[in-house]
């Protein structure tokens, strides 16, 4: 380059150093947090780190290999985790490009072009041609300089949406592993209430069959043997519902393990129990749901992405700097062309917004709004979380205690039915009692199934809540690095 851009450089990259990011600093927004969980139970809890693996790899204690199949095959093919590490290919790849802007443009080019040009006859009645050549070659470069910081703002709102982006695929584990969990629990929960239905079912088959006999025999009427029929066909109509409801996770755990829905119909078809949520949980303290809960810090970070925004509309106020220069080589033969003609050129300019109808101001009153837009939602997003939690602390608690008068109520319902049946066919009650017996017990049983299935979905809900599993990255999809 030219000597006066080489006496400019220097000067111009120390105005660069000294020169402030105008707009506002960025700063954690303070957020009042709870000590302790309104409904945390006194007993079951164990409050711990939630970096401690019973919380990282909650789903773990549910001691069921087939769960952790499961778990380990979502998160190496399910399409929402690959379009959000895509996500974050693409923002770290947006940050990447916006660095690119602190640094000098430089280009090279090179031209080579011939002619020939036929002139009139000589004397000798020839036609005389003239053949010239040129060559040249050349470099360019241009660098903007920083000077009130918007660049480096620029570069501040990337890195913080990049972070943001980053937290959105922790999110989306997140809510995967809970996902993946329940529609298991909810297989299982399907098969074990169909396991009490068509138990159920041959009971008053059985019982049916005693009423023909006894109407046959002429101890009882055919209203008993309708009643029975009845009561049967009922318990009949409910299993279909069942099924469905079974085939139905089945497809929902195969599409979020990235299989066609019906793909796990061989390998769910053993029946199996209901994964055991264990006596004791684990919980961390609101303190850590706030820092460690992925889609919170996710808005954290987009807060902080749209703060640098402003300084990126406050900097097209100021005026921009820019370094340009070039230097070519021009030639009648290659062979010459850098001993040949030498041409050099640079400039610095200078560029200064002076009207735009108040576009400039209007930018940044619109981005400070977005700010306060950003606040709001990080606000929201934290309150959300805090009532996830208390919420499914409480569902938690509740279902435990519904859970112990189930099962008592099951005991007696069993002998009740045992019971009404004996007396029936020995003519101490009508076949009515006998019905009644028969519902209850099925009711109860189907509702204890179903408790069965919400204690361990709650815990799972709750762990969910909790951010249970946010540092889990499949092998595949790891978002570290640059």
């Amino acid at each position: 380059m030219s000597r006066t851009l080489s006496k400019l450089l220097p000067a111009a990259v120390a105005t660069v150093l000294a020169g402030c990011a105008v707009g506002p600093d960025y700063r954690p927004p303070q957020t009042v947090t709870p000590e302790q969980w309104h409904q945390l139970p006194q007993t079951g809890v164990r409050v711990e780190s939630p970096d401690a693996p019973s919380l990282a790899a909650w789903w773990t204690t549910l001691n069921d290999p087939q769960l952790n199949e499961f778990i380990e095959r979502a998160l190496a093919d399910n399409k929402t985790v690959k379009q959000a590490y895509a996500r974050v290919v693409q923002s770290r790849a947006q940050r990447a490009i916006t660095g690119a802007g602190f640094w000098p443009n430089l280009g090279a080019s090179s031209t080579a072009s011939r002619s020939k040009s036929e002139s009139s006859f000589n004397e000798s009645g020839e036609v005389v041609s003239t053949v010239g050549e040129s060559y040249s070659a050349g470099l360019s470069a241009s660098w903007e300089l920083d000077i009130f910081g918007g660049q480096r703002r620029s570069y501040e709102a990337a890195t913080a949406q990049l972070a943001a982006t980053e937290a959105e695929l922790r999110d989306v584990l997140v809510v995967l592993l809970g996902d993946v969990a329940l529609s298991y629990v909810g297989v299982r929960t399907a098969q074990s209430r169909l396991d009490f239905a068509e138990r159920n079912l041959e009971s008053q088959a059985e019982a049916l069959d005693i009423t023909r006999w006894r109407a046959e025999a002429g101890l009882t009427t055919v209203l008993d043997v309708e009643s029975a029929n009845t009561s049967y066909q009922q318990t009949l109509s409910q299993i279909p519902q069942l099924e469905s409801n079974l085939s139905q996770n089945m497809n929902r755990l195969a599409v979020l393990t990235g299989q066609v829905p019906g793909a796990l119909a061989d390998s769910l078809k053993a029946r199996k129990p209901i994964p055991i949520a264990p006596v004791e949980i684990v919980a961390g303290v609101p303190a850590d749901v706030l820092r460690r809960r992925p889609d919170i810090r996710s808005a954290e970070r987009s807060l902080a992405a749209q703060t640098a925004q402003v300084g990126v509309a406050t900097a097209a106020l100021y005026p921009s700097l820019s370094l340009s220069g070039s230097i070519s080589w021009s030639s009648l033969t290659a062979s010459d062309l850098f001993s040949g003609s030498r041409n050099e050129r640079s400039g610095l300019s200078l560029s200064l917004p002076l009207f735009n109808g108040g576009a400039l101001r209007q930018n940044i009153k619109a981005q400070n709004a977005a700010v306060d837009q950003a606040l709001a939602s990080y606000e929201s997003v934290v309150l959300a979380a805090y009532e996830e939690v208390e919420n499914a602390l409480d569902a938690w608690t509740s279902e435990q205690r519904r859970h112990v008068s189930l099962l008592e109520a099951v005991d007696s319902a069993r002998r009740a039915a045992e019971l009404a049946l004996v007396q029936y066919n020995s003519g101490l009650v009508d076949f009515q009692t006998v019905l009644t017996a028969d519902r209850q017990l099925l009711s109860l049983e189907d509702s204890l199934a179903v408790s069965d299935g919400e204690i361990t979905g709650n815990l799972i809900r709750l762990y969910k809540a909790l951010g249970g599993g946010w540092s889990v990255f499949p092998t595949a999809t790891t978002a570290s690095g640059g």
